[in-house]
């Protein structure tokens, strides 16, 4: 499993988490830009990504796509949505998501999406798992 920061303390934190959690040699930590590492060491190295920064989730879905393995895998997305009374946020993520998979000619499905939590008046934090098929 690799994980990815561009935050050198949040490396020196996940080094020291999986030494804690006796996961070193398992979980691989790496500093740098998720993209630059991706394009670099990754590509279809991974049948799953985590996608837990919501700010710039949607800036990083072709690198995801490019870190699956040949046959398609999971992408755990996050993002923040703002949903007025009547509105689903979920939705509004899932369409947004879709349509930029659709634009970069994508097999996928979207099986399941839900709010996390709520981050401010009217506004929330969502996740969506993306099943991408070859």
């Amino acid at each position: 499993m690799y994980s990815i920061d561009v935050n050198p303390a949040a490396v020196r934190y996940m080094q020291e988490n999986a030494r804690i959690n006796r996961v070193y040699g398992t979980v691989f930590p790496m500093l740098g830009d998720a993209q630059d590492i991706i394009e670099k060491r990754l590509c279809h190295a991974a049948n799953r990504v985590l996608m837990s920064l919501p700010d710039k989730a949607s800036g990083y879905l072709s690198c995801a796509l490019l870190c699956l393995i040949e046959f398609g895998g999971w992408i755990h997305y996050y993002d923040f949505e703002h949903a007025r009374k009547g509105e689903d946020a979920v939705t509004k993520v899932k369409d947004r998501v879709s349509a930029r998979l659709n634009a970069l000619g994508t097999c996928f499905e979207i099986p399941f999406g839900r709010i996390v939590r709520a981050s401010g008046p009217n506004w929330f934090q969502v996740v969506l798992d993306v099943k991408v098929k070859t």
